[in-house]
């Protein structure tokens, strides 16, 4: 049986002095409650924490009373976040990301830098220039090590506002106050058809040739995303309104194209290679490509270690060093 919600308290509640909350507060609580907002039901959350289901309630209920404020609507089939909830959710994620980065505090007692780098990227990050930095700073400090973990741009971003990643290479839709944002490179992106194809190997298309044809694209390929311009040029070559395939992963939508399911785009300097190999053929529109800019994001409120700090300011002086011209891969 669910045990009844608390009811809300008003502004002058004594549990809302921040001394008295910071005090009294388990901050175990706040991770179950990260967990539990990130399921879709007390059960998954009890599952994922290894914890019996009225453990995860019973902490839910502590955290309520506590904080006087109702955070989740349940009902049989129902589980959703109240406002306080989302509120909570969105503070309480970056705490838990600064807990489980406290062994950041301390440095290394050495002056040889051993951390650890964790960058998310998005799937389709073909950049010379990072390239050089990474490689730079393993000659400068080989005892650092890297991890680099292929996310769609939102998760990416994410993954920083949590603190679980040092930073992301991505693209970005809307800038979040909360981080800090530098363009790395900009990148065109055509259209394109695989060996299977009717319209491979033409070389006196134009875009009306490209009209009904099915095509293949990527998740973030939408008006209302990332990808718009993209989206738009689809719609000037009136290519069929039925996607045959999508992937968040540029990999899987040029494996798509190459294997026939339809036309599709990607960023041309990316394709070049597979076009020299006869993999994959530009169709039109050759001209007036739509650009999209790839951005390094950071949290300059999380806590970094030595090697974090080094490869951050290492790819941001590259940057800043490096003519927006040079960034530009057409």
């Amino acid at each position: 049986m669910i045990p009844p919600d608390p009811p809300d308290a008003p502004d002058n509640d004594p549990h809302f002095e921040p001394e008295r909350i910071a005090r009294e507060l388990d901050w175990n609580l706040l991770r179950t409650f990260v967990v539990l907002a990130d399921s879709r039901s007390v059960t998954e959350a009890a599952q994922r924490l290894r914890l019996k289901q009225p453990s995860v309630s019973a902490a839910l209920r502590r955290l309520e009373e506590r904080l006087g404020r109702k955070l989740v609507d349940r009902s049989p089939g129902h589980f959703a976040l109240t406002d306080a909830g989302r509120l909570l959710y969105r503070e309480a994620v970056e705490i838990n990301g600064s807990v489980l980065r406290l062994s950041t505090l301390v440095r290394e007692l050495t002056d040889e830098v051993q951390g650890h780098v964790k960058i998310c990227a998005a799937s389709h990050v073909v950049c010379p220039l990072l390239d050089q930095a990474l490689a730079e700073f393993h000659r400068a400090h080989p005892r650092a090590s890297l991890s680099i973990e292929v996310h769609s741009s939102a998760d990416a971003i994410a993954e920083v506002m949590a603190k679980r990643a040092s930073f992301a290479v991505c693209l970005v839709r809307d800038h979040n106050p909360r981080l800090e944002y530098r363009r790395l490179y900009r990148e065109f992106f055509g259209l394109f058809c695989g060996p299977a194809h009717p319209l491979f190997g033409r070389d006196d298309l134009s875009l009306a040739d490209l009209a009904g044809h099915a095509s293949v694209s990527f998740e973030t390929d939408r008006l209302q995303d990332v990808l718009r311009p993209v989206t738009l040029m689809r719609a000037q070559a009136e290519l069929g309104q039925r996607i045959t395939g999508i992937s968040s992963h540029l990999e899987e939508v040029r494996r798509m194209i190459i294997a026939g399911l339809g036309i599709g785009p990607l960023p041309v300097h990316v394709a070049a290679r597979d076009v020299r190999d006869g993999l994959l053929w530009q169709l039109p529109p050759y001209s007036d490509l739509p650009a999209i800019d790839v951005h390094v994001v950071w949290n300059s409120r999380a806590v970094k270690n030595r090697a974090e700090d080094l490869l951050l300011r290492g790819i941001l002086d590259a940057i800043e060093a490096t003519p927006m011209e040079a960034r530009t891969y057409r």
